[in-house]
C-alpha cells in the first residue's frame, strides 16, 4: 500500500485498554485480509488521529506487535506487515501454555497424541521417495544409538527427535511443521524421560520397533489403527510402573 492508503478500516476506539485495542485493530485488519504480508501499515501520527488515541499507545502497540513477530520496522522505510512465519511467534504461545492453570499430563497427551496422528496423515498424502529414504535414514540412525547401549541415552533421544522432525517435513506445511515443534517443546521432558528409561533398562529394541511401525506405516501407506501405533511410541505404562 502507498503512504497515502486508505485506512478506513480502522475506527476510533475508547480509551479502555488502549493499547491492546490498538493491537486489536491492526490484527483485526490482517486476519481480514485489508493489511496484508508485506503491506506498510499507516504511520504513527496517522494510525493517532484516525483512532483517536496518543501516539504513545500507538508506539507501544506496534512494541509489541513486533515483538511477536507480525509487524517488522524497516529504517527509513517504514513498519511492515511481515511476510511469514518467525521464530518470535512460537515464545509466546509456548509460554501461554506453561502458564495456563488448568493444563494437565492428560491434556498434554491428548494434544500430542492429536497432532502427531494429524501429522502422519498428512505426510502419507504429500510425501516423495526423497522424504521416505530421508526418513528411513534417520531410523537407521536411531537404530545405532540404540545399539550403542544403555548409556546413549542422549543421542537416542536426539535420533527420536530427528526422526519426527523428518514426518513432520513430510507434510510439506511449514505452519503445521511450526505448531508441531510448539508440542514437541511441552513434551520435551516427558519424551526424554521415556526414552531414558527404556534405554537404561534394556528396552531399545522396543523403542525402536514401535518407529518401525510407523515408517512401515508410512512406506505402505495404510493409515488402519493409526492413533494406536502412535501411541504405542509414547510408552505410558513404562514410566507410570518406573
Amino acid at each position: 500500500m502507498s503512504l497515502k492508503q486508505n485506512i478506513s478500516y480502522l475506527k476510533k476506539i475508547n480509551n479502555e485498554s488502549v493499547v491492546q485495542r490498538v493491537i486489536n485493530c491492526l490484527t483485526d485488519a490482517m486476519i481480514n485480509k485489508e493489511l496484508r504480508p508485506g503491506d506498510k501499515i499507516p504511520t504513527e501520527l496517522e494510525l493517532s488521529e484516525t483512532l483517536g488515541v496518543g501516539r504513545n499507545s500507538i508506539r507501544e502497540a506496534i512494541k509489541i506487535l513486533v515483538y511477536l513477530g507480525v509487524l517488522e520496522i524497516r529504517r527509513a522505510e517504514g513498519t511492515f506487515v511481515c511476510e511469514g512465519f518467525t521464530e518470535s511467534m512460537i515464545d509466546p504461545m509456548i509460554y501461554g501454555i506453561i502458564l495456563d492453570k488448568a493444563d494437565s499430563y492428560d491434556n498434554l497427551m491428548e494434544l500430542r497424541e492429536m497432532m502427531e496422528s494429524g501429522v502422519v496423515r498428512l505426510a502419507m498424502t504429500k510425501y516423495t521417495e526423497e522424504d521416505m529414504r530421508n526418513l528411513e535414514e534417520k531410523l537407521t540412525l536411531m537404530k545405532a544409538q540404540i545399539g550403542k547401549g544403555p548409556l546413549n541415552t542422549q543421542a537416542t533421544f536426539e535420533a527420536d527427535n530427528a526422526f519426527h522432525d523428518a514426518i513432520s517435513s513430510m507434510g510439506h506445511n511449514p505452519l503445521i511443521e511450526k505448531i508441531n515443534r510448539v508440542v514437541q517443546m511441552l513434551t520435551w521432558s516427558i519424551r526424554l524421560e521415556t526414552v531414558t528409561h527404556m534405554v537404561e533398562t534394556g528396552r531399545g529394541q522396543e523403542l525402536y520397533e514401535a518407529h518401525e511401525k510407523i515408517w512401515q506405516m508410512l512406506k505402505e501407506q495404510d493409515s488402519s489403527n493409526l492413533n494406536q501405533k502412535i501411541r504405542d511410541t509414547y510408552f505410558e505404562n513404562v514410566l507410570k510402573d518406573a
